[in-house]
């Protein structure tokens, strides 16, 4: 189509030159200008990166002069070459919520540092548009040599080198691959600036390698996090918060029942729950540092406002504005015939006026894409009423809004037929997405519309989101914290369970495998009230092969000998019955008594007395009467443990549920405290050891 347009105009000068007829020559220019549309949408290139300025991109520029004159506007390479014309660094003001104007110092700074002339291009991301086709007709029309860069909405996606030698294309690479798609435009030229300082062999190299490594991948990880991901910190922070601490007091205290309670360690537990909360709730902040979701810097009010301005102040001045940063998609006769329609229906009875804005939104724009929102704004600055129409040049789509006018507004945003909002299957494959017919097939309906008693208007449009907290994110304590806070108390409960169940399933087997005796501390917090016979057959065995394995010297004669010598009479000698099943519980019992005491008297201790309350206890060190039963007042003088004695003296009536209960020798299984439940030698525990030791011998017949 270059080709074409090229011999076209070259064609007319010499035929003017030669015939000298002005006439004809504004007639070919004109059928240029025809052919030239069709190439509008994708705009004509050097036939050769190497030309330098003054050859084919002159002929170019003068084409170019041809179309515009013909079209009465300038085209899209056109307009951006003036802008750079001005400034080598031009930044859309349509995109004020990703790249706000205030960026192009930042832009400017970084292209001073190539090293040699270069012209940047910030501008919203075109569909089916070629940026280097877009580049090497800014070039054209421009006319100086240099680095091109252009950057559609946050990526470096094109650049190209004319009449100087640099790493264009592998800096574009390595800036595409290198960096995470969030990083922000202005770290993107960084990055380009950076590979282009290393000149062709190594940028080449490192393009190669990003290449290489996104095939493979291995993708940069993102900058930023999303609200999402601020709700996950938040729910964890949450969690930790209550789930770490109750967890240190849940597992404290299961751990203080089966250790003696000292008053100096009761404190260190919730100290260390409390001082775990502190960590967390100042650790959190720290670790979850982001404030904003993207790179993007606010934008200022002006910002925000510029491109209603600058729509409005075009309509002002001509009812059909055409984005000049966007692709033409709009000729010449399209043009006229669209300004011949609006007269026409401003004139009719009941019309008005019509404003047509060809402008694209985007969701970076200051209307964050909403249509309705853009032409509110550009109505209460045009400050007439009249139908306002917004055209996609990007996407094809059209809306239509009644402000003031007798039409019925609720027919104009439904019942419009699809063909004009939305388009078809042909109008999605063409360039100029068939604007020019469905704008005219609007007009028609505009003209058939029926008119209303009195003007309508649309409603007022939501606001859009704020700019200056569109991308920040919410505090870390707030959101989906709160519920972290429940779910921490219910998974700390969940864990002290888990932990509890383990550790009495670890515990049994190693029971059973290694049998070990409990320390004798611990006893009164650990020996059950109604011991199971499995229970009393496996304490039974450790304690008695404990005793055995004790004895260093066989020949040694003492207390310790006597209570173990006692104990073996139990067992017929064999230490190995007290696993057996069948074995009398309350032989069981004197077993495990006689086996501790004689442990204690090699430790040398040798208590006289064990708890009498419940002999599995351990040692007693007082004697005290206690209530044995919860009917009526019923006392023994019974010795006591520490623990005992504390409920003994605190809490009588806590005694009898802490007896040492056997099953009965009747049938039934009922339970009786030990000294009823036998007429064995375990009735003599309330007397001492030693009487124990006493009524065994006398039981088996030995002196």
């Amino acid at each position: 189509m270059r080709a074409v347009r090229t011999n076209n105009a070259c064609a007319a000068r010499t035929w003017a030159r030669r015939t000298g007829r002005a006439r004809v020559l504004r007639l070919l220019l004109a059928l240029c200008s025809l052919t030239a549309l069709f190439a509008t949408a994708t705009p004509a290139t050097p036939a050769d990166a190497a030309t330098p300025a003054g050859t084919a991109g002159t002929v170019d520029t003068e084409a170019a002069v041809a179309t515009e004159a013909a079209a009465g506007a300038p085209t899209q390479a056109a307009y951006l070459a003036d802008r750079l014309r001005e400034n080598p660094v031009y930044v859309t003001d349509q995109l004020p919520r990703e790249v706000p104007r205030s960026t192009a110092p930042d832009f400017a700074r970084l292209a001073k540092k190539t090293g040699v002339p270069t012209y940047v291009l910030v501008l919203p991301t075109w569909s089916g548009t070629d940026g280097k086709q877009l580049l090497g007709a800014v070039h054209d029309r421009l006319g100086r040599d240099g680095l091109y860069v252009l950057i559609e909405g946050t990526d470096v996606a094109q650049a190209t080198a004319w009449g100087v030698r640099v790493p264009a294309e592998a800096a574009a690479t390595v800036a595409l691959y290198e960096l995470p798609y969030d990083a922000g435009p202005v770290r993107g030229l960084e990055r380009f600036v950076e590979v282009i300082a290393q000149g062709d062999a190594k940028a080449t190299a490192r393009a190669e390698a990003a290449r290489e490594r996104f095939r493979d991948g291995d993708e940069p990880a993102e900058m930023y996090i999303g609200p999402s991901d601020r709700r996950n910190q938040s729910f964890l922070t949450g969690i930790l918060l209550t789930g770490v601490p109750l967890s240190i007091l849940l597992l404290s205290r299961f751990a203080r029942r089966r250790r003696p309670k000292k008053p100096v360690l009761r404190w260190i537990a919730p100290g260390a729950a409390v001082l775990s909360a502190a960590a967390i709730a100042l650790t959190a902040p720290v670790v979850f540092d982001q404030t904003r979701s993207s790179a993007a810097e606010p934008p200022s009010p002006a910002e925000l406002s510029a491109r209603v301005e600058r729509v409005a102040a075009g309509l002002k001045q001509d009812p059909v504005y055409a984005d000049p940063e966007s692709p033409r998609v709009l000729g010449a006769r399209q043009l006229d015939r669209l300004h011949e329609r609006i007269q026409a229906f401003r004139r009719s009875e009941g019309g008005g006026p019509v404003y047509v804005s060809v402008v694209p939104q985007t969701p970076e724009s200051e209307s964050a894409g909403d249509t309705w929102l853009f032409t509110a704004a550009v109505h209460a600055k045009v400050d007439v009423d009249g139908v306002y129409v917004i055209a996609d040049p990007d996407d094809g789509t059209i809306d239509v809004y009644n402000h003031g006018l007798r039409l019925d507004s609720s027919r104009l945003s439904s019942g419009l037929p699809e063909y004009v909002t939305l388009g078809d299957s042909s109008t999605d494959e063409a360039d100029d997405h068939r604007l020019g017919e469905r704008l005219d097939t609007l007009m028609t309906f505009l003209d058939k519309a029926p008119r209303t008693d009195r003007p309508q208007s649309e409603p007022a449009p939501a606001s859009a989101p704020n700019a200056e907290e569109e991308h920040a994110l919410p505090p870390l304590f707030s959101t989906d914290f709160w519920p972290g806070l429940f779910v921490g108390a219910v998974v700390a409960l969940l864990l002290s369970g888990a932990v509890a169940g383990v550790t009495w399933i670890v515990r049994r087997l190693l029971r059973r495998s290694s049998p070990a005796p409990v320390p004798s501390d611990r006893l009164p917090f650990t020996s059950p009230v109604e011991p199971s016979a499995s229970y009393l057959r496996h304490t039974a065995y450790a304690e008695l092969s404990a005793l055995t394995g004790e004895f260093t010297d066989p020949q040694e004669r003492g207390t310790a000998w006597d209570h173990l010598d006692a104990a073996m009479l139990l067992v017929d000698g064999d230490p190995g019955r007290a696993r057996q099943a069948g074995t009398d519980p309350a032989t069981l019992v004197a077993v495990i008594v006689l086996a501790r005491a004689g442990r204690a008297a090699l430790a040398g201790e040798a208590p006289e007395m064990c708890c009498g309350v419940n002999p599995l206890h351990g040692p007693a060190a007082h004697r005290h009467h206690v209530r044995v039963s919860t009917e009526g007042n019923a006392r023994r003088l019974l010795p006591v443990c520490e623990p005992c004695r504390d409920t003994a003296v605190a809490e009588p009536g806590g005694i009898p549920a802490r007896l040492l209960k056997l099953p009965a020798p009747s049938p039934g299984n009922t339970r009786l405290p030990y000294y009823d439940a036998t007429d064995g030698p375990l009735t003599a525990v309330p007397h001492g050891i030693a009487r124990l030791v006493d009524k065994v011998r006398e039981t088996a017949g030995v002196h």
